[in-house]
């Protein structure tokens, strides 16, 4: 064995003065020693080498781990990206904004471990967002020492991002907006088709904005008055739900349906794999863009002399007038699809469609007649 050799894994040598076996490495630079034992309790080298592998083993590891625990993250990044990087397109838009924009910019030179809870809580503390947003980076920080140690690049250990806590992270920056059903009706008839239609499925029916505009024909079971509710579309992407409670067959009121109905007889995007809101622009192969509804919506609640809103108020809407109207919370869930307990209690089971169907009757007379 060469002498670069013993440094690297080590070696086994006897000491006549103790009579006792030692494991012998160099470690940054200095000289480490072990006892395996006396000459009594292993008669040859070959029995005190056999003695020390577990030794010999445990060292090459950290030595590996030294190696590699100088990668960076801007390194880690990378590797995450071709490897785990979620393949939903809005949760990848998200997560590249977050590394884009304030992860690597501030810790991307930096090996992995300098990654510790007290600098990322300071740091985080520092920024001009809301807590709702350094929760989601903390998150993703998370994430990627959690994957260096899966990848082996430091020792599976307690991950310190745990400990980093944000202030004010329960509480909403802003508390979400619902409408009443006179500001509803107000905004209603200053909408012109087809964003009026979208706000009525979207307030009826409780769907964001990104399950609406993803909406085909086929989609609609018109003879059993059902509408299933399987993708998503995000800046022009098509791709799955938010959740997997969120892909659901959901029942439509039969106000609704000769609202939808209406719609389909008025539009030149009618044919079964046709976009629900196909954008003429595009020669409907692609349906109506977010901004699009966005401004429009901000517009026409200006102009209704309702404030400014989002999309996701019609949402948050429906779920207020379903609670108004009294109706249970194992409905409320199954409507909203939720897929979190703690969202409106997943506890009390499947509930029946005739409950759901009426539940959606009552919002649509709200939506449709203010009564």
């Amino acid at each position: 064995m060469t002498k670069r050799k013993r440094e690297s894994v080590g070696s086994v040598v006897f000491d006549k003065r103790s009579l006792t076996w030692h494991y012998i490495w160099w470690e940054d630079g200095r000289r480490r020693s072990k006892r395996i034992g006396t000459k009594a309790e292993f008669r040859s080298k070959a029995a005190a080498k056999k003695a020390a592998v577990p030794l010999m083993a445990e060292m090459q590891r950290h030595d590996e781990v030294a190696k590699l625990s100088h990668i960076t993250v801007r390194e880690l990044v990378r590797f995450y990206r071709e490897e785990r990087m979620p393949d939903q397109f809005s949760t990848k838009l998200g997560y590249d904004s977050w590394l884009n924009n304030h992860i690597l910019p501030k810790w991307g030179d930096y090996a992995i471990t300098g990654l510790q809870a007290r600098p990322v809580e300071l740091w985080l503390s520092t920024l001009a967002l809301s807590p709702k947003s350094k929760v989601h980076i903390r998150g993703l920080l998370r994430v990627l020492w959690d994957y260096a140690m899966f990848r082996r690049d430091i020792p599976t250990q307690r991950n310190p991002i745990e400990l980093v806590t944000i202030k004010g992270a329960t509480k909403r920056s802003r508390a979400p907006r619902s409408l009443t059903v006179q500001e509803f009706q107000k905004f209603r008839s200053e909408l012109e088709e087809p964003a009026r239609t979208i706000a009525l499925v979207c307030v009826c029916l409780g769907l964001r904005i990104s399950e609406c505009l993803a909406l085909k024909w086929s989609d609609v079971d018109w003879l059993n008055g059902n509408l299933l509710v399987e993708r998503g579309i995000v800046r022009q992407r098509v791709g799955r739900v938010k959740t997997k409670e969120s892909q659901k067959l959901i029942s439509i009121s039969d106000e609704m349906m000769r609202v939808l109905k209406t719609w389909k007889q008025s539009t030149q995007f009618s044919s079964p794999e046709d976009w629900i809101f196909a954008s003429p622009l595009k020669l409907g192969r692609l349906p109506l863009s977010y901004p699009w509804v966005w401004k429009t919506f901000q517009c026409v609640a200006i102009k209704a002399g309702i404030g400014k809103l989002g999309t996701h108020t019609m949402r948050h809407t429906y779920r207020s007038w379903l609670d108004a109207l009294g109706t249970s919370v194992a409905v409320q869930q199954k409507l909203m699809r939720h897929s979190d307990v703690r969202t409106t209690m997943n506890v009390y089971g499947d509930v029946v469609t005739d409950e759901m169907k009426t539940a959606n009757s009552k919002i649509a007379g709200l939506a449709l007649n203010g009564l």
